[in-house]
């Protein structure tokens, strides 16, 4: 059995050779690139994501990443983002963008993302989750901690998506608290993703990341 292909997309972000090294670690067979036909016959893509939204949002666009997601997600082709890239998937940022210009978000789920809401800003370490019993995700991992890195997050959300290819899918919402609780995973359909860095979460990382791979 060939083991799953997963492309690491590869927009401008930071840390993306530790995302690499996570996932052939997990027994993906793992290419970095931004190439159109790569990025669409890969069983899995994750979008990683360092630093500033709006930044990010700017390298996706340059590399063509919000057609290339949306492109796999009508075809219920799996996609996983982390941290920034996990932001990315909802409509907008209140982030400051500094000298970038101000970006949408990819609008796949609705919400925007908030500074958090608490006395210490970043959050910075390992924190547990609240994940529902039938995640695949974090089968195995519920009760584990993860690592984060982060000022900005979804500090609340129920809402289903409206339209599109992922309506179909209710969303299973993993939550964490800093000062007050956000959303710290979201699987929904072929689009998962994590506002910690699983490959920065040791051993209950790698788990979640095998768990993700051997479901493509």
């Amino acid at each position: 059995m060939t083991n799953p292909r997963v492309v690491v997309l590869d927009y401008g972000s930071g840390n993306v050779h530790s995302a690499v090294r996570a996932l052939a670690h997990v027994g993906a067979q793992v290419e970095l690139t931004a190439d159109r036909g790569a990025v669409l016959a890969a069983d899995g893509l994750l979008v990683p994501g360092v630093g500033n939204f709006h930044a990010c949002m700017g390298g996706l666009r340059a590399a063509d990443g919000p057609a290339l997601i949306d492109t796999r997600l009508a075809g219920g082709r799996p996609v996983l983002g982390v941290c920034v890239g996990m932001q990315v998937m909802f409509d907008g940022s209140q982030e400051p963008s500094g000298s970038q210009p101000q970006e949408p978000g990819l609008s796949q789920w609705p919400g925007t993302v908030a500074r958090l809401s608490a006395p210490v800003v970043p959050h910075m370490g390992w924190s547990e989750v609240a994940a529902p019993e039938d995640s695949v995700l974090f089968a195995g991992v519920g009760a584990e901690r993860f690592y984060f890195v982060h000022s900005y997050g979804v500090g609340s959300w129920d809402l289903p998506p409206a339209d599109g290819a992922l309506a179909a899918a209710q969303p299973r919402v993993t939550w964490s608290e800093h000062g007050s609780p956000f959303v710290a995973a979201v699987e929904n359909g072929p689009l998962s993703a994590t506002q910690f860095h699983p490959e920065k979460s040791g051993d209950a990382g790698l788990h979640l990341l095998k768990n993700w791979v051997m479901s493509l």
